[in-house]
């Protein structure tokens, strides 16, 4: 076990030192009394409730053939378990820098490429699982080519779909290909597609298609905004439609985006992003249940930021934190964090978080309802190892309660949530556990679970027959009250 160790925009600028927490009258920030032992470039939640970081030899060449580690953050006692590297044959631990990752349905966490070699850089063919249970690296086997920054997305099948990304010699991978442990099993390819972008932010929809919204990192490669359908077979090539209406489509880079709450209602947003070394304050929407879908304006970020996190609160808002004016430039980067509301179309600005962070920062939702925020490499070797955390204003609140729920659900089936609280709940929600890195996540949704009942003391729901708008595993079950204040989460699993 590890121990811990011991002028925005607008102008306004702050000394670090003088304080540890920062906070409205609503909301607040606190820097944690100990670092993270290694920058967290990549952070997953587990079905445990604790918090995976890696980082490979994190952006630093000098390591490539070094030893470093994995850790595992048990955030409610403030302690990091290390886990030792996965090796190759020649017991040389293998660089998991830059890959990607999405959660299987038994809550193992699929990462897959990663870093053969820097400048130029040459992908990884290595993939493995982690177990949350266990807390090691599991080996599987290698996919069909190498990828590094790549994007790696969850089917409804519970089949992992991993598309572009620099392969084994460095020339960008254009064969998607399918990692299954029932037949066809292991990885198998499709045929080329598109040049799509590193990291290109993909979400799974309700049809089975998968949309690209158009965010990704380092540039577009003059693919726009498009739904991909996947072909019966991997002998047939994947179809792809293009969806019209971006504004300043060019601005992408480390833009972050969202699949917003609900899932069901099949909205992705688009915000901010960069282009050299300039950001936007853009946020578009579309629609994807259209017949032609098109994005269109939504109101802007009061911030124009890049290399920021977006992070679905359980009250049904989206959280935009980190990032910066300029690029990788932290003296840009002391932004106040801001709240988008969908049912309103506007955005808040909340209280102002404390540590800068730009690239290779990361934030993710924790089953409390708070925000973990960790990370931030503007140039190699400057690792930011200070953790944060975000307390939206619902936790001062008066908060409802899940005394108990299933443990497992099946899909079209109705359930019963005993709270004392039944009389006063609005939402019912899933929330699938963020798996980030360099602002994408493919995981996380929000699914609406509909109240059909309820007396003093219970409520009957139905959760949904579509296991595309909630792929199989692990979820956070969420009740939210009249006021939009959320339970703390029961975890369950979809089956």
């Amino acid at each position: 076990m590890i121990q811990p160790n011991n002028k925005a925009i607008l102008g306004d600028e702050t000394d670090l030192g003088t304080f540890i927490a920062q906070a409205t009258t609503t909301d607040q920030w606190q820097v944690l009394p100990y670092n993270a032992p290694i920058v967290p470039i990549h952070a997953a939640l587990l079905r445990t409730g604790k918090v995976l970081f890696f980082c490979g030899s994190g952006n630093d060449p000098a390591r490539l053939n070094t030893p470093y580690d994995s850790v595992v953050w048990d955030v409610s006692k403030g302690t990091f378990s290390r886990q030792p590297p996965p090796l190759d044959s020649n017991n040389q631990p293998i660089d998991l820098f830059c890959a990607g990752h999405s959660f299987r349905p038994d809550g193992l966490l699929m990462v897959a490429g990663g870093t053969l070699r820097y400048d130029p850089f040459y992908g990884s063919l290595w993939a493995f699982m982690f177990d949350p249970i266990t807390e090691k690296w599991l080996k599987r086997q290698s996919m069909n080519n190498g990828r590094w920054y790549p994007t790696v997305l969850t089917l409804g099948s519970g089949r992992i779909f991993a598309l572009s990304g620099p392969d084994k010699d460095g020339r960008l991978n254009r064969q998607p290909e399918i990692y299954s442990t029932t037949f066809p099993n292991g990885w198998n390819a499709f045929p080329t597609t598109s040049p799509f972008p590193a990291y290109a932010h993909l979400f799974l929809l309700s049809s089975g298609t998968i949309f690209y919204s158009g965010a990704q990192m380092g540039g577009n490669n003059g693919v726009p905004p498009t739904i991909l359908t996947l072909p019966g077979t991997f002998t047939q090539s994947i179809t792809e439609k293009v969806v019209t209406g971006l504004q300043a489509p060019t601005f992408g880079n480390q833009s972050a985006s969202v699949l917003l709450p609900p899932a069901q209602d099949q909205k992705v947003m688009i915000i901010g992003g960069g282009s050299g070394n300039t950001a936007t304050n853009r946020v578009n929407i579309v629609d994807l249940k259209a017949t032609n879908p098109t994005y269109v304006a939504a109101s802007s970020l009061n911030y124009a930021r890049m290399h920021h996190s977006a992070v679905l609160l359980p009250d049904r808002t989206v959280f935009v934190c980190n990032g910066s004016k300029m690029s990788e430039d932290t003296t840009q980067s002391m932004l106040p964090a801001e709240i988008y509301n969908p049912a309103t179309n506007t955005w808040t600005v909340v209280a102002k978080q404390i540590v800068p962070r730009v690239y290779h920062s990361v934030a993710l939702l924790l089953p409390d309802g708070r925000v973990a925020i960790a990370g931030g490499n503007p140039r190699r070797t400057v690792n930011e190892l200070r953790l944060e955390i975000y307390s939206p204003a619902y936790m001062l609140r008066s908060r409802p309660i899940i005394q108990t729920a299933p443990q497992t659900l099946n899909y079209g089936v109705q359930f019963t949530i005993q709270t004392p609280q039944a009389g006063n709940i609005k939402w019912v929600s899933l929330i699938r556990p963020m798996a980030t890195t360099h602002s994408c996540d493919t995981e996380q949704r929000l699914v609406d679970v509909v109240i059909n009942s309820r007396n003093t003391t219970s409520l009957n729901v139905t959760l949904i027959n579509n296991r595309n708008i909630a792929p199989p595993g692990w979820y956070m079950l969420f009740i939210s009250d009249n006021n939009g204040t959320p339970s703390v989460a029961w975890w369950t699993r979809l089956i």
